[in-house]
């Protein structure tokens, strides 16, 4: 025989509020707040493509423009010219560029706090583009600076090349070299000479020698190179040995008992040297190292299109090749 018993209204209430309690309990909440918070898949994908943030050195010479001239027209990468960036604030008549136009006009030299200003003016606003920055920085002042500005923005640097072209190899490349200063348009005798000699393949104007292309000017210039450029190599080289953790990501609706989890992995800088004599030996090289390292890094929409173009062009050429032969 079973004995049935009725449920106490009161006990129940305190059993309710007893697991009401624990429930908020600081041991409870702690528990809660090691609970990962969800979040957005997309967004999360979003967050860890790696963004290419690149500066290039080299030589006076050694193919500067030239390589990035081809990152910027195959991929989605944006070019920053620290000069054009200056004459832009000087024409739009900012605040900047008043400055830095006052500075000049008594030839004086652009202090090193005002360029990074003139750098990071566009730079903070590319937190989501894959950009290559060009003639900055120039000294080991100049480096320390941009990679405090860079870190506190949480973009720092991720690429540092460093292009190796033989001293000889150079001067023999900028004594063949002639330009056509309208379009900047250059030449060399050696390897890229113009369809008539002296004369510009596209307006037919004459080219010129750039007056520091001597040998005298060239040495004077490797020499400040050297000077200057060995001591921000040896600083990125130091950078590339340490990790930066990002930090931790909170989600706009995270409860502010619960703990932010790093979603990304910690950053490392990474430095390559590139050896070569010519603009077309390193381009592979140079390739090859943005595709293993940056593979979110996606080609522009007309050189894809260019190439499947040129693929399909050479199929069907070899399919009526095929046609054409004999059968055995």
């Amino acid at each position: 025989m079973s004995i049935r018993t009725r449920p106490n209204p009161r006990l129940s209430a305190w059993s309710a509020a007893a697991r009401s309690i624990a429930s908020s309990s600081p041991a409870s909440l702690f528990r809660n707040s090691l609970q990962p918070v969800a979040h957005d898949e997309a967004q999360s994908d979003s967050r860890n493509v790696r963004m290419l943030r690149m500066i290039m050195f080299g030589k006076p010479g050694a193919g500067k423009g030239t390589l990035s001239g081809r990152l910027v027209k195959k991929y989605d990468i944006l070019s920053l010219s620290t000069g054009d960036l200056l004459r832009m604030h000087i024409q739009d008549k900012t605040e900047i560029g008043r400055m830095a136009k006052e500075i000049v006009a008594h030839g004086g030299l652009v202090p090193d706090e005002l360029m990074l200003q003139v750098v990071t003016s566009k730079l903070d606003h590319l937190h989501n583009k894959h950009w290559i920055l060009d003639g900055f920085p120039r000294t080991l002042a100049q480096g320390e600076l941009l990679n405090t500005h860079l870190n506190k923005q949480n973009t720092p640097l991720s690429l540092v090349v460093n292009l190796d072209v033989p001293d000889d190899i150079i001067l023999s490349r900028i004594s063949d070299r002639w330009v056509h200063l309208p379009s900047g348009r250059v030449y060399n005798l050696s390897y890229n000479p113009p369809k008539v000699e002296g004369f510009d393949d596209e307006t037919g104007e004459p080219l010129t020698k750039r007056p520091d292309d001597n040998p005298e000017i060239f040495a004077r210039r490797l020499e400040k190179f050297y000077s200057t450029t060995s001591p921000l190599l040896d600083f990125y080289a130091r950078l590339s040995q340490t990790r930066i953790s990002p930090p931790p990501h909170r989600h706009p609706h995270q409860h502010p008992h619960q703990l932010a989890f790093h979603t990304k992995p910690p950053h490392r800088l990474m430095l390559q040297s590139i050896s070569g004599t010519t603009s077309d030996e390193i381009w592979p090289q140079l390739e090859t190292v943005l595709k293993d390292a940056f593979p979110g890094l996606k080609e522009r929409v007309d050189s894809a299109d260019i190439r499947r173009r040129h693929s399909l062009s050479d199929a069907i050429a070899a399919a009526s090749v095929a046609a054409s032969m004999p059968s055995k």
